[in-house]
């Protein structure tokens, strides 16, 4: 079972999309059959039949056993991957695009950026399962506190020196045998809410409890980069 699988095909989105099959491919995390997850789910088994029908052709679950009861054969199932991401490529005629509109302050142009992240590294895994080859990857994810706005726009300045400094370094347009990589970095408010009251025995003051739906920026953002017009 793969950790994450990528959805290209417009049909399975909208296989995946349906609640009762996204529901009935969660329980197939572990093996089971029509009978057990009509059990699980209250479906019928006929009803259960035929959504597992369904997610099998478009390839999001698989046959691990046949079991023989008397006259019958139980067919248990798994799902091929832990969760599923839906690639842009599913909606071609409408996916964003980043060349259209570049802005480096902008989160709908970080959004774009990201769509094609997913749709780019799902085509390359497809290539690379296929080849039987792993694909070579390097990720980083963080989390850093400013203490005012102003911090992260020098932040974001520097940061933006410092790789623009590293690529210059290694990058080889002549180099026989290269190849390109794209490198994209990425920075915004976190959604996190940090526990303030860490002691169990302590009971928060609802006047002064974190809103969870308070402005993640709460200071006034100075001109340089940072969040626009989400902020």
């Amino acid at each position: 079972m793969l950790d994450v699988a990528v959805i290209e095909d417009p049909a399975a989105a909208e296989v995946s999309l349906d609640p009762v099959r996204a529901r009935l491919l969660a329980a197939l995390a572990e093996p089971g059959s029509a009978t057990t997850l009509a059990a699980q789910t209250g479906l019928t088994r006929q009803k259960v039949n035929y959504h597992l029908r369904t997610l099998e052709q478009h390839g999001f679950i698989e046959l691990v056993e046949e079991r023989r009861k008397g006259n019958c054969t139980e067919r248990v199932l798994q799902a091929t991957a832990s969760s599923y991401v839906i690639s842009p490529a599913a909606l071609a005629d409408v996916a964003p695009d980043p060349d259209r509109a570049r802005d480096e302050t902008s989160a709908r142009w970080m959004l774009a950026l990201a769509s094609r992240l997913i749709k780019e590294i799902g085509e390359l895994l497809a290539g690379a399962t296929a080849a039987r080859k792993q694909l070579a990857t390097f990720a980083v994810d963080s989390e850093v506190r400013f203490a005012t706005a102003a911090d992260r726009a020098a932040f974001a300045a520097e940061l933006a020196e410092a790789v623009t400094a590293l690529v210059a370094r290694y990058h080889d347009e002549k180099a026989p045998g290269g190849r390109k990589h794209r490198l994209m970095i990425a920075l915004h408010p976190s959604l996190k809410i940090p526990n303030v009251h860490p002691d169990p025995n302590v009971h928060p003051d609802p006047n002064t409890h974190p809103d969870p739906n308070a402005n993640p920026y709460p200071y006034p953002s100075p001109a340089g980069p940072g969040p626009t017009e989400e902020s």
